[in-house]
């Protein structure tokens, strides 16, 4: 137990790094929070249409809002199994808060939440730089801040969606692997089921990253059949058998009733089309009034299909790889190259001003490319350009350490499901709290293979510092320009 709370205790070269980061995620988050107190402090009947409807920050779901506001399962029961349960004790608080002041506190509560993981994401970052690696404290800080310039690293950690949570529970992962790497041991059955929990509880596919860590620091050992059926497959068993419980028991009850509702609403449509086929051919033939309501009826679900596909979420959306329960959220038709680009490497760490936090299911296109009139846009290209060339240069000085492959592991799952089975691709950036982290950590190797070498040293410190205070003073400026 008390090594559990020594994770947390802010260490004496920390300290700084703590107040710096606990000061500009608090100005994040009270952004976010002014944005919408008045609004969403309100009492409502209906949080999820409230919350939904208002909440304006690219793609980035409030539904941590709604679960805090009146307790209920509103994650997808199987992409975050765990994540309502964890909210259960801050909805409870909330609901007090709501019996003594009359105001909605969903969106202080969940600040405070947010604030909580992107300190300690930015702590177990820094420890990872400077105890993993052993790179200088100057340059485990100095990455430290280029992680958290990057645009959706910086936005995961002042709105309300999972994924700095989800980066909580990654770079805590990554972290104690390294510790298991460096004194030689492994992350053993209790460490591996408590992470797997913490990790898939928020994001059921983050889940398998414990797993590959696992894998890396016990090699062989991963196999042995009592860790593979109790520190794996029971888990996985168990919490996918507790997705299904939570499925039935929560969202099949709502499901059966929206669609007994839907139901009522078709039958009475279709009752108004045959009134009106009855009065157009002024016949009571019922074979007649039927041939002519289902003509109607196509005739008006053919146009409905054509209004669809021109509205923008249809436009950005590609065709999927095969039709099926998750196989229909694949992507094989978007261009790789320009997401990649102008997306997963573009958008992810520096906003564009065109469309700036637009949400590609209202008012946004797919692909979104900087201004190349100016020239702002060559220095954004150029920026996105020099991080991509570190990170490259930062994998092959480290290809031999096996930490690095850890952290890879984690980049490479998810460009396997966003970038080949296309999972999420349109919103691609959205994830990167996931998975960016991993480019300054490859960056670190740089700095580390680099360290005898004083005048490329100096050069790539440049480099780096530089492009850091590009991102993150573009990107918080773009920000509060959005936000006021």
């Amino acid at each position: 137990m008390k090594s559990i709370f020594d994770i947390f205790r802010i260490r004496k070269d920390e300290r700084w790094l703590a107040i710096v980061s606990a000061l500009i995620f608090s100005f994040l988050n009270f952004m976010t929070v002014y944005m919408y107190w008045g609004r969403f402090c309100v009492l409502s009947s209906n949080y999820h249409r409230l919350f939904v409807r208002w909440f304006k920050i690219s793609g980035f779901d409030p539904l941590t809002y709604e679960v805090i506001s009146y307790w209920d399962t509103a994650y997808n029961v199987y992409r975050h199994p765990l994540l309502a349960f964890f909210m259960w004790p801050f909805a409870q608080l909330n609901q007090l808060l709501m019996t003594l002041t009359g105001k909605n506190f969903a969106t202080v509560i969940t600040a405070l939440i947010v604030i909580f993981c992107a300190l300690y994401s930015a702590i177990f970052l820094f420890r990872i730089f400077k105890d993993i690696i052993m790179v200088k404290v100057r340059e485990a800080y100095l990455l430290t801040i280029l992680s958290f310039s990057m645009a959706f690293i910086m936005l995961s950690a002042m709105v309300p969606d999972h994924f700095i949570m989800s980066m909580f529970a990654l770079t805590l992962t990554l972290y104690l692997s390294g510790k298991k790497l460096r004194n030689g041991s492994a992350l053993n059955m209790w460490q591996t089921i408590a992470l797997f929990i913490l990790t898939a509880g928020i994001s059921l596919n983050n889940g398998l990253k414990v797993f590959l860590a696992a894998l890396v620091t016990r090699r062989k050992r991963f196999f042995e059949w009592r860790f593979l059926l109790l520190a794996v497959i029971l888990p996985c068993a168990m919490i996918w058998g507790f997705a299904r419980w939570e499925y039935r028991t929560y969202v099949w009850p709502k499901e059966m009733a929206r669609n007994e509702v839907k139901a009522k609403k078709n039958r009475e449509y279709t009752e108004k089309i045959r009134q009106q086929a009855r009065d157009s051919i002024g016949s009571q033939d019922s074979l007649a009034v039927e041939a002519l309501t289902k003509k109607i009826k196509n005739q008006k679900a053919k146009e409905k299909y054509r209004r669809d596909h021109q509205k923008i979420w249809n436009k950005n959306t590609g065709k999927p790889i095969a039709k099926g329960e998750f196989m229909r959220w694949t992507d094989k038709t978007t261009s790789r190259w320009d997401v990649a680009l102008e997306c997963l490497l573009g958008e992810g760490i520096q906003l564009h001003k065109d469309y700036l936090l637009g949400d590609v299911l209202r008012n946004r296109p797919l692909i979104v490319r900087y201004d190349t009139s100016n020239i702002l846009g060559y220095i954004n290209y150029f920026a996105e350009a020099v991080i991509v060339l570190l990170f490259l240069i930062g994998v092959w000085m480290g290809r031999k350490k096996i930490f690095l492959w850890t952290a890879m592991s984690f980049l490479i799952l998810d460009m396997a499901l966003h970038m080949g089975l296309g999972f999420g691709i349109n919103e691609i950036y959205i994830m990167s709290a996931h998975y960016l982290f991993v480019l300054p950590i490859a960056i670190a190797y740089l700095f580390k293979a680099l360290e005898a070498r004083k005048r490329s040293y100096m050069a790539v410190t440049a480099a780096c510092a530089l492009t850091a205070v590009w991102c993150f003073v573009w990107n918080i400026t773009n920000i509060i320009g959005y936000c006021l």
